[in-house]
């Protein structure tokens, strides 16, 4: 079942590739089936999870390369499932979205939302292989390049060259703390389950180190984190709308996802003795991000800038989760499950909104915010989901971004303190750039980009971005059927990490 929900997209694409002459129509509206029968996929999954004996459901291991033990090893447990679901619902919103698109449609659907971006997406959720991993999260680099230069904006090709660059170095020095595992476990294995039993580095001393920084470093970029964050502006300003939707819903989780995968279980002792390092991190980038993005006129590059500023939360989370290991249970896992919760509710939010964003530049060519003004008084449906996703982004009570933080403000308490604090001024600047943009765009005056003249949403940019909208709201006020799932694999980590 779970090999299906992974390589569903990967098969339609190929169909699609290999029937001549398909109008563009009938690719587009394939995109959208195909999409929507994943999310059925996907739910039907997550309604008969069971864990098993490991701790993982749908679990499959087949041998693939036997010489150094790595294998075709797949499964789901409370801190991938939910990623997994959050991946097949941005993919449908985003193929809704691009209805109206008719530039090399086929190529688009094929290479953008199937073959190297959804199958290579949802394999590093479900991969337990450290090999099947990288293989899947390079992969991801590949298909964001061609999205980013192929359907991009005027400089996109540059900031495809710079995301490529930056983000395939983390790949090698990722692939070389995996190396490292590997070189440390005896036997030698690649298997992520057996290699958090064996727990290889246990007492490595300066070995362990170097390991882990190639793996942080490698995830880091991806995440991205200060200082390894200058790549994220220039791709989301240049990719198109549906393309850095998914770049900060679906491709910046593969990063913090790898730190509660494979950093935090398989080298306990050395995350343990370095989170202080980790939670400085997070505070970095919860500060640089949100006061970076306070300065920006640009629209788009403002909401990359608070990816920026939320994804350092979760480094906050998994870094006092790391200094709570072993004495604080309860602090631990509410921070862990907090940054998972995060991931969810980032991807749903900000994909939603640079799906507006996306919007506010078909109709005034520009993302300058000093270009508009009293848009609400024209496009009233545009103005109020605007308002929902820019509340949601800054935490308020009734979104999910309020469960996440309040759990990762709660656990991360505990373990970091002053941190903590610091972090939360984070909050304070993010609701003043979201208000002060607000009201740049949709209050006040027209201004001269569109003379106020603004089409309001459309059909296919409404059932696009509501339903993100929405489930945000769900997971606000009904959280506990994500955090029953969440919760029991916080705790095994919490297990795994206090060794």
């Amino acid at each position: 079942m779970l090999s299906i929900v992974v390589f569903w997209p990967l098969a339609v694409a190929v169909v699609l590739l290999a029937v001549p002459r398909l109008g563009d129509s009938v690719v587009r509206w394939a995109w959208v089936v195909a999409t929507a029968v994943e999310v059925a996929l996907v739910v039907t999954l997550w309604v008969a999870y069971t864990p098993g004996a490991s701790g993982f459901g749908y679990e499959v291991n087949r041998r693939w390369i036997p010489t150094v033990d790595s294998g075709y090893h797949v499964g789901v447990d409370g801190l991938s499932l939910p990623l997994v679901a959050v991946t097949a619902v941005l993919f449908l919103a985003c193929a809704v979205y691009s209805l109206r698109q008719t530039h090399r449609v086929r190529a688009f659907v094929a290479l953008f939302l199937f073959l190297f971006l959804e199958t290579v997406c949802l394999g590093v959720f479900v991969a337990l292989d450290l090999i099947l991993f990288f293989v899947f999260f390079d992969l991801s680099i590949v298909g964001m390049y061609f999205v980013i230069s192929g359907w991009g904006h005027r400089d996109a090709a540059r900031a495809a060259l710079k995301f490529f660059l930056y983000t395939f170095v983390g790949s090698l020095a990722l692939l070389l703390g995996f190396i490292g595992l590997y070189v440390a476990a005896d036997p030698g294995t690649f298997d992520i389950v057996r290699l958090s039993e064996l727990n290889p580095l246990a007492g490595q001393g300066t070995f362990g180190v170097l390991v882990l920084l190639a793996i942080v470093i490698g995830l880091a970029i991806k995440t991205p984190t200060v200082p390894f964050h200058t790549w994220l502006p220039p791709a989301h300003t240049e990719a198109p709308a549906a393309g850095s939707a998914i770049l900060a819903g679906v491709l910046l989780k593969l990063g913090t996802y790898g730190f509660v995968r494979v950093a935090m279980p398989l080298l306990p002792a050395t995350w343990r003795d370095y989170a202080p390092v980790i939670v400085v991190v997070g505070v970095l980038s919860v500060l640089y991000g949100a006061l970076v993005a306070l300065s920006q006129r640009d629209f788009k590059r403002m909401i990359a800038y608070t990816s920026v500023n939320h994804m350092g939360y979760v480094i906050l989370a998994v870094g006092a989760a790391g200094l709570l290991a072993g004495s604080n249970a309860q602090a631990h896992d509410l921070a862990v499950t907090g940054a998972v919760t995060q991931m969810v509710s980032h991807g749903l939010i900000t994909g939603a909104l640079f799906l507006l964003a996306g919007v506010l530049f078909e109709r005034g060519r520009t993302y300058d915010m000093g270009s508009y003004g009293g848009l609400a008084a024209r496009a009233p449906r545009f103005a109020w989901l605007t308002a929902l996703a820019a509340f949601a982004s800054l935490g308020l009570p009734g979104f999910s971004g309020f469960i996440a933080e309040f759990q990762i403000f709660t656990g991360s308490l505990a373990g970091a303190p002053v941190a903590t604090a610091l972090a939360f001024l984070g909050i304070l600047v993010t609701a003043a750039l979201f208000l002060r943009a607000y009201q740049r765009l949709f209050l006040g005056a027209p201004r001269s980009a569109t003379g106020g003249v603004v089409a309001d949403l459309t059909v296919a940019e409404t059932v696009s971005i509501a339903p993100l909208m929405a489930l945000a709201v769900v997971i606000g006020l009904f959280p506990r059927f994500l955090l029953d799932t969440i919760e029991p694999a916080a705790r095994t980590l919490g297990s795994l990490l206090s060794r």
